[in-house]
């Protein structure tokens, strides 16, 4: 065992990378369900993101096209669930559930013939001057754009939901649909856009996955992080700042752990892959006792009424 050989700088910077797909997929999630809609589909449409994201990106050359189809993808997979869900009436966990299921079973069979090929690299934005800085250059400004398109998300949402009057009419919705209707907002327009807009998130959290963080395409690569991004927004009482550092806390973990398998630490690996889920239960227990509540009409499905 060798803990000397675990570099702190570059910890904290692969933390932030871990991070990512995570964050950006949460922060979709989030405007679902302060929206009053249950979207258990995260998975499916991040491992769909992951696919469509990937194959774009190998064809073209280009990960920035690569993640532009990624969005698209997501965003496509996420209207099947709006459809069901807001006009077709079905109940959302039942429809968020097929959608994971028929996400993973439709990014197997459009990935088959990538296995084992290298994705063009994404290149990282060494900030002039800034990137200079010791130890704070490496760690906030060598990133590739999606790690500072996270971090402008989180910002755009807090204040979207704060001050913007389309945020305004987002959260009364998912407060009070029927309160909403009466003054004339349209409940399932709103509806449908915040699931759209949570669908490409989740998409370009899957393709960060199979661009940046894994550069390969393997089938279920997402590997349950569409769970975590759901747990996530639980555990930020569905605000913005909250889910960053939600975020930070599993990434951190799922990166100490690799960084302790790979000094050698004499625990069993499977103990240590399990680790940062194990972390992530433990502080969703710790978050129930939290009194801030979700979104009135989470899960409840609208029916218009005149």
């Amino acid at each position: 065992m060798d803990l000397s050989s675990i570099n702190p700088t570059l910890l904290l910077a692969s933390l932030m990378v871990a991070a990512t797909p995570i964050l950006i997929a949460a922060l979709g999630e989030l405007i679902v369900e302060r929206a009053g809609v249950l979207n258990l589909g995260v998975e499916g449409m991040m491992i769909t993101g992951a696919i469509c994201g990937f194959a774009v990106a190998v064809e073209t050359g280009s990960p920035m096209l690569g993640f532009v189809a990624a969005a698209v993808g997501g965003a496509l997979l996420s209207c099947l669930f709006a459809i069901l869900t807001q006009f077709a009436l079905a109940n959302q966990v039942a429809s968020g559930l097929a959608l994971t299921l028929f996400g993973l079973g439709l990014s197997s069979l459009m990935g088959q013939g990538y296995v084992g090929i290298k994705p063009p690299p994404t290149a990282k934005l060494d900030i002039p001057l800034l990137g200079d800085i010791p130890v704070l250059g490496p760690i906030l400004f060598s990133h590739d754009i999606m790690v500072y398109v996270g971090l402008a998300l989180v910002l755009a949402i807090w204040a979207f939901l704060k001050y913007a009057r389309g945020g305004l009419v987002l959260r009364a919705v998912g407060e009070n649909h029927d309160a909403a209707h009466a003054l004339g907002y349209k409940v399932v327009r709103v509806r449908v856009m915040a699931i759209l807009f949570g669908g490409a998130c989740a998409g370009l959290g899957g393709a960060y996955i199979s661009l940046i963080r894994v550069p390969q395409w393997t089938e279920g690569m997402t590997a349950g992080a569409g769970w975590i991004a759901l747990a996530l927004v639980v555990f930020a009482s569905w605000k913005a700042g909250r889910v960053l550092l939600g975020a930070y806390l599993f990434g951190g973990v799922t990166v100490l752990q690799l960084n302790l398998q790979a000094a050698g630490v004499d625990i069993p690996v499977e103990y240590l892959s399990m680790s940062p889920y194990l972390i992530t239960i433990l502080v969703l227990v710790i978050m129930s006792a939290d009194r801030s509540r979700a979104p009135a009409s989470l899960g409840r499905i609208f029916h218009a009424s005149g």
